[in-house]
């Protein structure tokens, strides 16, 4: 069955676990759609939120948020009339359900549906960390992380790093780009565990070729030739096994599943390390 894709844009001023909660839900009443995800954690000033505009009118979807900032919403609001893309307040709907019947406003604290224990703040520094170390960014302190997942462009790298930092899972990663090579660093890491992501070279060049359609950003010629997408796939299938790390396959998987894999294999890295298991 062929799928349809399309861009799913979440901005929260906490961790986005209840926006990708309900969007999910939802996409999984659709056979033959999948989002491509970008999450916009901790937005709570106008530079961050005119960030996630900008990526927004780069590739446009729907736009599902969680603003308690007055200003804010109204910015983004208006921006997502401006760019003619359907906007929506996802707890704005159940806030005035329970406004009516309780007869008065809560109060409006950003994130304040987040219980502060161990284990929210375990989550929001894997967020920071993984945040700060998507697609190979930041390389001098990848010994920090707790999974480093690699793999060629397009291969759901960067939502699945989000899904498991917001399981407290502090997660880098890096692309493989054709004649680029990868940072030295990685190759002696002990601590974190280190994932390949492949897909097949079908999807991989459907996908690719939606983002062309959705962006004005020009890329290599190559970036959605058959050929050389398969070259690609086959060299990042020989990276990965030459140096042994595990190898997950996403082109039928869901981010939850995959996600679920990586967690599996990271429970087994830790244990052979002789480390406890964290906190989720």
């Amino acid at each position: 069955m062929a799928r349809n894709y399309f861009h799913l844009h979440l901005i929260s001023d906490a961790t986005g676990e209840t926006l990708i909660a309900v969007s999910r839900a939802v996409i999984a009443q659709y056979d033959a759609v999948e989002s491509i995800e970008h999450l916009y954690p901790f937005v709570r000033s106008p530079m961050q939120l005119e960030k996630a505009i900008d990526e927004i009118d780069e590739a446009p979807g729907v736009v599902l948020f969680t603003l308690i900032d007055k200003d804010l919403t109204r910015r983004l609001v208006a921006a997502c009339h401006e760019l003619n893309v359907p906007c929506h307040s996802v707890l704005q709907p159940i806030a005035d359900l329970f406004r009516a019947y309780l007869g008065s406003p809560g109060a409006a604290r950003p994130g304040a549906q987040h219980t502060l224990n161990a284990y929210y703040f375990n989550r929001v520094e894997a967020l920071n960390y993984t945040m700060l170390h998507d697609d190979g960014q930041m390389t001098d302190d990848y010994d920090a992380a707790d999974v480093l997942l690699l793999g060629v462009s397009r291969t759901s790298k960067t939502p699945t790093s989000i899904y498991l930092a917001n399981r407290g899972i502090k997660t880098a990663n890096i692309p493989i780009v054709p004649n680029v090579p990868l940072p030295k660093t990685i190759f002696s890491l002990q601590k974190p565990l280190i994932v390949g992501l492949i897909t097949s070279a079908d999807r991989l060049v459907a996908v690719r070729q939606q983002r062309l359609d959705a962006s004005q950003t020009r890329f290599d010629s190559t970036y959605v030739d058959p050929v050389a997408v398969s070259e690609e796939v086959v060299q990042s299938r020989r990276l990965f096994s030459h140096y042994g790390w595990p190898v997950i396959d996403v082109t039928r998987r869901s981010i939850e599943e995959t996600a679920a894999a990586i967690i599996s294999l990271y429970k087994t890295h830790r244990a052979k390390l002789g480390l406890a298991e964290q906190p989720r």
